[in-house]
């Protein structure tokens, strides 16, 4: 698992399939920290740029010199986009509803599939963490209140995130934890714990952020934890500067039609 271009292990995890990426629900479960965690996740994709912008959305930006794009439209149907140059060639890489086709100078290639789902994962991951905390009422999804918290003078509420077996990909048992300004609304860390390819732990700081045509973008600050170590006790971690700086994780040259 390549953590130094950007974590893939939330796209099996939090992406029932590539031709259900638009489909959300709320739980039909009535548990008070279920029902809270839903509502503090629907607050902060409003806030963020709300569900009927994020189904309708055409925006591009480069992330580590790659220049990626994304299209919903309404209807569910999306097209996703990352082309860069590599040995003197320009490859781009087009997800869709079908699938991941990729072309090399123009020309369409053929791939394993294991490779196809490799590329595909990877496009599609980039483009997951660009509209966090969009999607995170997919059907997999299961959400839980775990309370609230301070983090550097600021209220927090905190929502762990799990997942269904049936439709959860193979990553079905990682867990994450998202961290929501109380005043705001806001969503300004996560972390999470996973145990494929490699075993780790990550907590993300909110570094930096654009709004642009009323959409949320935010870059992070990407931190290495010691395995084992609780999610719940990580912003106290990072208050008292005990995390290892792994990366940092940026958006450039957003631009929305």
């Amino acid at each position: 698992m390549n953590h130094q271009t950007f974590s893939l292990l939330l796209v099996s995890v939090l992406v029932p399939s590539l031709f259900n990426l638009f489909k959300s629900c709320t739980t039909a479960t009535t548990s008070p920290e279920i029902s809270k965690a839903q509502s503090i996740i629907n607050r902060a994709i409003e806030v963020h740029g709300g569900e009927s912008r994020y189904a309708n959305l055409e925006v591009s930006y480069v992330f580590r010199n790659r220049l990626y794009t994304l299209h919903h439209q309404p209807n569910g149907q999306f097209e996703y986009t990352r082309s860069f140059t590599e040995k003197e060639q320009n490859i781009k890489d087009v997800l869709t509803n079908s699938g991941l086709v990729r072309y090399v100078n123009d020309e369409k290639v053929t791939l394993p599939d294991t490779t196809v789902s490799k590329y595909a994962n990877s496009v599609n991951s980039v483009h997951y963490f660009a509209l966090l905390p969009y999607r995170l009422n997919d059907p997999a999804v299961i959400k839980t209140y775990k309370g609230e918290t301070t983090i550097k003078e600021k209220n927090y509420e905190v929502v762990e995130v799990t997942f269904r077996q049936d439709g959860g990909g193979e990553d079905f048992e990682d867990q994450f934890y998202f961290w929501f300004n109380k005043s705001d609304g806001t969503m300004d860390y996560l972390a999470y714990s996973y145990d494929t390819d490699d075993k780790g732990i990550r907590f993300r700081a909110v570094s930096n952020v654009q709004v642009i045509k009323g959409m949320r973008f935010q870059d992070y600050i990407n931190y290495k934890v010691p395995l084992g170590t609780p999610l719940e006790v990580l912003p106290k971690m990072y208050e008292q500067g005990t995390l290892e700086m792994l990366s940092t994780i940026a958006l450039e040259k957003i631009h929305i039609e």
